[in-house]
């Protein structure tokens, strides 16, 4: 009976061992979840529609419905590891993975992140152009070239090599009269 203790108190560890990482993984699976419900709030929170809301709502519905399923199979799949089963951990990761793709799919197809992302991008393009009318403005009062500067002269060397072309096309038929009289 004493050759079975070891083997015992070996199991127990093993088992406490699986307990907390199970643990540690429920607690980043509520993080995340966290993190994805604040998230989520911040995009919908703008939205002023009805129908965006609600499509919103139906939105978060559908990605934490993804993780509660993804709970289940953690679930699960740590039950057959306790059972015996030969459960590669990378498995556990790939839940989450797929997992974060999907909620994240079901979050992002929504009008209202949609609607957040378009004005995200109209502020940022809006402050882009801000600073680049700040930049040109403190170069030309420094004394220095600006963009608008540089395109002019490139424009202006354009427009004189095309009238140069004509005026050697002019003159090579001016030089072909003469040569032919």
């Amino acid at each position: 009976m004493t050759d079975s203790q070891p083997q015992d108190q070996n199991w127990n560890a093993v088992v406490e061992q699986w307990n907390e990482q199970f643990m540690d993984a429920i607690e980043e699976n509520m993080e995340a979840q966290a993190q994805f419900v604040e998230s989520w709030s911040e995009a919908v929170g703008d939205a002023t529609d009805e129908n965006e809301i609600s499509e919103g709502v139906e939105g978060y519905a559908r990605a934490y419905e993804t993780w509660m399923n993804a709970s289940q199979q953690m679930v699960e799949r740590m039950n057959d590891s306790v059972e015996g089963e030969d459960v590669d951990m990378e498995e556990f990761r790939d839940i989450w993975l797929n997992t974060a793709n999907e909620a994240f799919k079901d979050v992002m197809s929504t009008t209202a992140f949609a609607k957040m992302t378009g004005e995200t991008v109209g502020d940022i393009l809006e402050l882009q152009q801000q600073a680049d009318e700040a930049s040109q403005e403190t170069l030309s009062q420094l004394g220095f070239a600006t963009r608008d500067d540089v395109v002019e002269v490139g424009d202006r060397l354009v427009e004189l090599e095309r009238r140069q072309h004509a005026v050697e096309g002019k003159l090579d038929r001016v030089l072909d009269h003469l040569e032919e009289e």
